[in-house]
């Protein structure tokens, strides 16, 4: 990039405001006497011009306020009146004439700005001026030998031509990225950033070199991870920039005009290429362009930015329109497209999503604003026992599925191997050829090739398939009859688990011998089911198989050590806490077992999903309740949205979500809320926030979806439903109490909040909602915006994460801050944890304090898990993603785990981990193998397929 010179004799990029500098021309210069002159920072002299102060005051004021014909003349007046104001100064203090330096003059216009008014002139002013001295102490700071090799280097653009290379922006771009970031070295990176260079280098290569550069210096000092996402946000600029035709390239301080004009040019072109709705254009573009805040770009983890660049920013020819705060208004623009007052709610969403305190769901982010708004992340469906239906069940799969969606089938009503099919005077061959199909139809539909479809099957325990059902992800036996690529988990009945605890037997039935008990839970399920036995018993049946309750649990608890499936999800507490039940049955969970909602041949059901970012809540008291009403209240309104905005490839789906209007608000984050609380994960003040935070978001989301209603009107099903009749989350817990039995459940109805108020303002005003909240595993938009995963707790302390954007070093910076403030951050310790695979607890000089705190995923006892959701539980209407972590697993370890899950009253568990699935090399930086990545699993944790899943190639 060519130079220009600026008032002060200084090179400056030409993108870039300059309002900083004053003074005369370069070089020496004679004068007369008694007149004044200017010493440059470079030594020279120079001529006092007042033309020179006027200018740069100018570009202060036109950096701030634009170049309108409104501000020109306010502006002209201003200026003038300053320039006279600062050169009377210095003629007053010398009249006689003499020398000084060009920062007194720069003092004196900052003083000149605060005295007269301009306040946010002075302040920009101050910043430039701090800018620029950071670029001179890093360019100082270069060695002699990098600025003589960096002077012969010519840089190959993307035309073809060669030019210089331009080190003063190389200086601008460093600096603005360690800009406010402790620990982090400019020097350091442009001096290394320059070694690796070599004339003739690409454009392309030489930003790549940057950003490697503060890569590799993550692991020791995690603010490195900022500094590389600004330096890539360089990149980002420069290809959406020249696309939209608004510049070649810029700074971050040039997005504060340029993100603006960005905005209007994005959406136009988006609409020409057929990339973005129509409807986009509508707005308010010239407002919504002022409202976008380009510091925020200064928020992501490089994993985060590198993520969005890969995977969700719009695209053509692989060539990104999108910029990070555009990213964020289109998404908000798409969610405010049927508001009554849309630019004024846009802003508003876009202020939340970029703020990063709630993030909206990976289809959301995908495809808001699109010509196909396929904004849901979950569909469930029931599969009915018919050969059409069946394969109706697996066509609905495919559609959903090619516009981004998790789904879930329950399979229970399908015969089993062995029933009788009279239109044939045949027998079944159950349901496993039939999910070898659904497998494959997920692995070619690949969701507009941004991620793998992505399915679970769930069967009832009580099905005559369970035992070849369990047996789907082995990798030995008849390949025919496996299902390498998808999902599967267990539908319990309680009185299975019951059996299990009696050590009584448990019977097998087809499903078209038996089939009101698909549509049964809780006590009626249990004397319908054992009626059945009775019948069997009898002879009446011949169709069956009876085993040892014990023996099947065991036989189901081993196939998830070795296969990861089927997840052990629990029908009766999904069906006597829903609110839904007088308007169906919830027959499975979804793709991540969070979701809990009905289902029927006439009903798909939908669930559009968000997540609170718990950290961005946490003040130097704890939970900032005044906060994070604020948050959900704009949540659940963009998440009811999504419902009226959605695209639908089935009509049921449509049907079901109009009907129902079910959202699932969740939580990421929580494990960083602790370390901000300075609380360990395994401590029962882990369990009692994760108690107080799920009741405040609890009863901020209910209360925010009636006052929806009280806007919008309830949803249509609402009459008969647990909230018409004043029952919530809370007060469903005694039902599944009552329905189990007192001796084979265990939880805590504690509350602290005012529910009797809210239970009569719900009992007037009604719901706007039928279900309101449910915790996705999150594991891509905690990604995004630099947070650990929905509820989990570390997964190691320092390692390298793989998935589709590459290999990423991952470094826990709340470990890091406590160890600077202990002293006891340096490069052994680096080495350490790389060692010990992330794990503090084997290093002796960590504290016991910190050990407690930092004590990783497989070192926090399941039990505190459990107890931790089983406290969230109580508040949620729908479910959780819970993983399971067990260290040494064995049987008996396995067993009493899953058996203190539903003890504790939880719908659901996902994921079994039962070892570390890969771990950083055990080698320092200066091996050039940063990034290797080793196996270390004797059992490893299996492969996922699950949209949101932290080690799943198809979910990342």
């Amino acid at each position: 990039m060519h130079t220009e010179t600026s008032p002060a004799g200084d090179t400056a990029n030409t993108t870039h405001n300059n309002p900083g500098a004053t003074g005369g021309s370069g070089g020496l210069a004679a004068t007369a006497p008694g007149q004044l002159r200017v010493i440059k920072r470079n030594g020279t002299v120079v001529p006092f011009e007042d033309s020179k102060i006027s200018v740069a005051i100018t570009k202060a004021f036109l950096a701030v306020e634009g170049g309108t014909a409104a501000a020109s003349s306010r502006i002209h007046e201003t200026v003038a009146r300053l320039t006279e104001q600062v050169a009377a100064t210095f003629r007053r203090r010398m009249p006689s004439g003499g020398t000084l330096h060009i920062e007194d003059i720069q003092d004196q216009v900052e003083l000149s700005l605060m005295r007269t008014g301009e306040h946010k002139i002075a302040r920009d002013y101050v910043i430039y001026r701090e800018e620029q001295a950071r670029k001179r102490a890093a360019k100082a700071s270069l060695s002699q030998e990098t600025q003589d090799a960096a002077s012969a280097i010519n840089v190959v653009q993307a035309n073809g031509t060669r030019v210089p290379l331009d080190l003063d922006r190389l200086h601008t771009i460093v600096s603005e990225a360690c800009t406010e970031l402790e620990d982090v070295s400019e020097a350091v990176i442009l001096d290394e950033a320059l070694k690796n260079l070599y004339d003739g280098v690409s454009a392309d290569e030489l930003a790549t070199s940057l950003v490697i550069t503060a890569r590799t210096l993550i692991e020791k000092e995690p603010n490195y991870s900022y500094v590389a996402a600004r330096l890539l946000c360089d990149t980002l600029r420069s290809e959406a920039l020249t696309f939209l035709g608004v510049a070649r390239s810029a700074t971050q301080g040039d997005m504060t005009q340029l993100y603006a004009r960005a905005l209007p040019a994005y959406i136009n072109r988006g609409i020409e290429l057929e990339l973005l709705s129509p409807a986009l254009g509508n707005f308010d573009l010239e407002r919504l362009g002022k409202a976008l805040l380009p510091e925020r770009d200064l928020q992501f983890t490089y994993l985060g930015l590198q993520t969005l660049y890969d995977r969700y920013f719009i695209h053509s020819d692989e060539t990104r329109l999108e910029l990070p705060q555009v990213f964020f208004m289109r998404v908000a623009m798409g969610l405010a497209i049927e508001e009554p007052d849309r630019n004024a709610r846009a802003i508003e969403f876009y202020q939340l999503l970029s703020s990063f305190d709630y993030m909206s769901s990976t289809p959301t982010l995908f495809n808001a604003g699109t010509l196909r708004p396929q904004l849901s992340s979950c569909y469930l469906t029931t599969v009915p026992d018919d050969l059409r239906g069946i394969y109706g069940s697996i066509q609905d799969n495919a559609m959903l599925s090619k516009f981004a969606g998790g789904l879930g089938n329950d399979w229970t009503p399908v015969r089993a191997l062995g029933a009788y099919i009279k239109g044939t005077n045949g027998k079944s061959q159950g349901i496993v050829p039939f999910l070898k199909v659904v497998n494959d139809t997920a692995v070619a539909v690949n969701q507009g090739g941004k991620r793998k479809g992505a399915v679970c099957a769930y069967l009832e325990t009580w099905h005559l398939d369970i035992e070849e059902f369990i047996e789907l992800r082995k990798n030995t036996g008849d390949d025919r009859r496996r299902t390498h690529d998808m999902n599967t988990a267990n539908w319990i009945p309680d009185l299975f688990m019951k059996r299990v605890f009696n050590g009584e037997d448990w019977t097998l039935f087809s499903p078209s011998d038996v089939p009101d008990l698909h549509e049964l839970y809780g006590r009626a399920f249990e004397q319908r089911y054992t009626y059945y036995e009775a019948m069997a018993a009898r002879g009446e049946l011949k169709l069956f198989k009876t085993v040892k309750a014990e023996n099947l649990w065991r036989k189901m608890l081993g196939m998830l050590f070795e296969t990861g499936h089927p997840w052990m999800t629990f029908k009766d507490p999904c069906n006597l806490r829903s609110p839904q039940q007088h308007v169906g049955v919830v027959h499975s969970s979804n793709l991540c077992t969070e979701i809990t909602l009905n289902t029927s041949a006439d009903e798909i059901a939908v669930c559009n999903l968000g997540s609170v970012n718990l950290p961005q809540h946490i003040g130097e008291n704890g939970l900032d309740l005044d906060k994070l009403r604020k948050t959900v209240r704009t949540a659940v309104r963009m998440l009811d949205n999504v419902i009226d905005i959605n695209y639908y490839s089935v009509d049921t789906a449509r049907n079901s979500n109009m009907k129902h209007r079910p959202v699932g608000l969740g939580l990421m984050g929580f494990q960083d809320a602790l370390y901000r609380q300075h609380l360990a994960y395994g401590s029962a003040a882990a369990v009692e926030f994760a108690d107080r935070s799920m009741e405040a978001i609890s009863y901020y989301a209910i209360e925010a979806s009636s006052e929806l209603a009280g806007e919008r009107g309830t949803y249509s099903s609402y009459q008969g439903s647990l909230w018409s009749q004043g029952v919530f989350p809370i007060d469903s817990l005694q039902h599944l109490v009552d329905q189990r039995g007192a001796d084979y459940i265990q939880v805590n109805q504690e509350q602290t909040l005012d529910w009797p108020s809210l239970r009569a303002r719900v009992l007037e005003t009604g719901m706007r909602n039928s279900n309101v909240m449910a915790i996705a595993p999150t594991a891509t938009i905690a990604n995004i915006t630099g947070v650990s995963q929905s509820i989990e707790p570390t997964y190691q302390n320092l390692y390298v994460k793989s998935n589709l954007s590459g290999e990423f070093t991952v470094v826990n910076p709340y470990l890091v801050r406590d160890l600077k403030a202990r002293g006891l951050w340096d490069s052994v310790m680096v080495n350490d944890l790389k060692y010990y695979d992330g794990s503090v607890q084997p290093i002796d000089r960590i504290p016991s304090d910190l050990k407690a705190i930092y004590a990783n995923a497989f070192e926090v006892e399941p039990r505190w898990l459990v107890d931790a959701a089983s406290r969230r539980q109580k508040w949620i209407d729908q479910a959780q993603s819970l993983n399971l972590y067990i260290n040494n697993a064995n049987g008996k370890k396995l067993d009493i785990t899953y058996r203190m899950a539903w003890y504790s009253g939880l719908k659901t568990t996902y994921y079994l981990r039962s070892l570390a699935a890969t771990g950083t090399e055990k080698s320092t930086i200066d091996t050039g193998t940063l990034n290797a990545v080793s196996n270390q699993s004797a059992a490893p944790v299996p492969a996922a397929c699950s949209l949101d899943d932290p080690d799943c190639e198809a979910c990342q």
